[in-house]
């Protein structure tokens, strides 16, 4: 039987060290630390930086001209090769042996249209970057304030199971001694088994927590960390919110913006193909039998100005004029929206501010003074434990809805930052 003991005290103070070496390991990280990291590693940010780079890299051959085009081959040259010799009277053979090289020249207009083109086009993926950081950043102090309030919760159960056992143990001694009734005890002990089922769920989302931020900032999903309990509740209540707000903030109504100005671009590239090109075509011939050698220079042009060549640039044209539209509603639709957005979260805020200051002024400070005043009145044998419990029961359940409040307003900050875009 010692050594029964023996061995679980020694299996206990070993789960104890290895908890406190977890606890250890278990740094606390800021919420600016959270937010650093997930610009620095998280993959979806570095998606876009590889386009933004292959974008630029596609601008650097907006210059490029037409490779040119080489030639060689016989020429009016007759099919029987006796022809091709010198006549015994001393004419000319037939025939000639071609070389030929040509070259078109492109338009300089066309150059510098498709190159301001190909160079805005990375523009778009910057601001949609950072509208993609903005949704990480939503992410990432959605469940970091989560787990603030899951850790208040926690400690609001710790408390309650210390009560819980005081009321217990008190109980039992008055059963015993025939100075109390019963009625109430088994209900306390539910409660703390509640308590405890309570505290498994939260833990667990603590955990459920921990793997998301971890994900977001792209590292072990179980690497171990805490958070810090400090939060600022901000005040936006005289924030005013117009037009001129979200688009000097807002990333991806920028993007949609950036996005206009390309198509703008892609037009005059479009237009500029319908400009002439002017080419040289040089050919050198050497004649058979005594034939001298001859040679052709050409100017040529082409001319995209016919109907048939033109239709192809002209349509897309016209499809970018009306694709620019779309965007442009589509621009308006999202500050529409994000107007209204922010004046009901604006107003959703205040009013739940308003809910708080009354937990925390009057409604809480009131049922902790009624458990109080039943505790002494317990602990004075005036007053059952039923009443003792019910007092106790109001207080947490109270405490409990005001740290949900608490998490409510919180969330409505963070939605409220997201269409803000503030990091």
């Amino acid at each position: 039987m010692l050594n029964i003991n023996s061995m679980k005290k020694q299996i206990t103070i070993s789960l104890a060290f290895v908890f406190s070496l977890f606890s250890a390991t278990a740094q606390t990280v800021s919420l600016d630390s959270i937010i650093n990291t997930i610009q620095k590693n998280n993959p979806s940010l570095k998606m876009y930086d590889a386009d933004i780079r292959s974008s630029d890299e596609a601008a650097k051959g907006a210059r490029n001209w037409d490779a040119p085009t080489v030639g060689t081959g016989l020429w009016m040259t007759p099919y029987n090769p006796k022809y091709w010799k010198k006549g015994d009277n001393g004419a000319f053979g037939m025939g000639q042996y071609q070389i030929s090289a040509e070259q078109m020249f492109p338009n300089k207009k066309r150059l510098d249209a498709e190159e301001k083109y190909l160079q805005s086009v990375s523009s778009v993926d910057a601001e949609r970057k950072k509208a993609t950081l903005n949704e990480l950043v939503a992410a990432a102090k959605k469940n970091y304030y989560e787990w603030i309030i899951i850790k208040k919760k926690l400690s609001v159960l710790d408390q309650d199971e210390k009560l819980l056992n005081f009321m217990i143990q008190s109980a039992e001694i008055r059963y015993k001694n025939g100075l109390g009734k019963i009625n109430a005890y088994y209900k306390a002990k539910a409660a703390i088994g509640n308590i405890q089922n309570m505290r498994l769920m939260l833990e667990n989302e603590i955990k459920q927590r921990r793997i998301i931020l971890n994900t977001l900032m792209s590292r072990d999903k179980l690497f171990p960390f805490d958070v810090d309990t400090m939060y600022v509740v901000k005040n936006y209540s005289a924030t005013a919110f117009d037009s001129t707000t979200f688009i000097n903030s807002r990333s991806d109504i920028k993007a949609i913006e950036k996005s206009i100005a390309v198509n703008y671009l892609q037009q005059s590239a479009e237009k500029a193909k319908l400009k002439p090109e002017f080419g040289v075509r040089y050919e050198h011939m050497f004649g058979f039998g005594g034939l001298p050698m001859q040679y052709t220079l050409l100017g040529t042009v082409k001319i995209p100005l016919t109907k048939w060549s033109s239709r192809s640039a002209k349509a897309n044209v016209e499809s970018l004029k009306w694709k620019t539209e779309s965007l442009y509603q589509q621009k308006q639709t999202i500050v529409n929206e994000a107007t209204g957005m922010a004046y009901g979260m604006q107003n959703d805020i205040e009013v739940k501010k308003k809910q708080i200051k009354l937990f925390d002024e009057n409604i809480i400070p009131a049922l902790r003074k009624n458990f109080q005043t039943m505790q002494l009145a317990y602990e004075q044998n005036t007053e059952e434990l039923f009443s003792l419990f019910d007092a106790w029961e109001t207080l947490n359940m109270t405490q409990l809805e005001y740290l949900q409040q608490l998490q409510d307003l919180l969330m409505m900050q963070v939605a409220l930052e997201k269409v803000l875009e503030i990091k």
